[in-house]
């Protein structure tokens, strides 16, 4: 399953304040789950105050299975944006990049923001 970055975030928090909360609780309830991040998901975070440091960006990532952008995911971006742009539904790019990863390699993405990956037809979203 691709964590999304509101995932990441959290779980960070509840890492680093040694507090669980919804994220660990999701991850102790999916202990098979093979965890997985996208390219995006992955410069949302490089992109964040707390992980700015490369060494400390690259060990936070490292446990989890990367996705990159390959033709199917452009692919399906394209239908995304269109199918969206027509329902007057268009949501965030880098959160149609995701979702058009989670269709391309058929993984459910795990997220806070249930309710704008719901409006991406064919896509399982998992809130936590």
């Amino acid at each position: 399953m691709i964590l999304d970055s509101t995932f990441l975030v959290d779980m960070e928090g509840e890492a680093r304040n040694k507090k669980p909360g919804p994220a660990m609780d999701f991850l102790k309830s999916h202990p098979d789950a093979i965890l997985c991040v996208t390219f995006t998901i992955a410069g949302e975070m490089a992109a964040g105050e707390s992980l700015r440091d490369r060494r400390q960006w690259e060990e936070f990532l490292s446990p989890f299975r990367f996705f990159g952008n390959r033709a199917e995911v452009s692919w399906h971006y394209g239908q995304i944006y269109r199918d969206l742009k027509a329902r007057g539904l268009l949501i965030g790019s880098n959160d149609m990049w995701i979702g058009a990863t989670g269709l391309a390699y058929r993984q459910p993405v795990v997220t806070r923001n249930r309710q704008e990956f719901s409006r991406i037809q064919g896509l399982r979203v998992y809130g936590y």
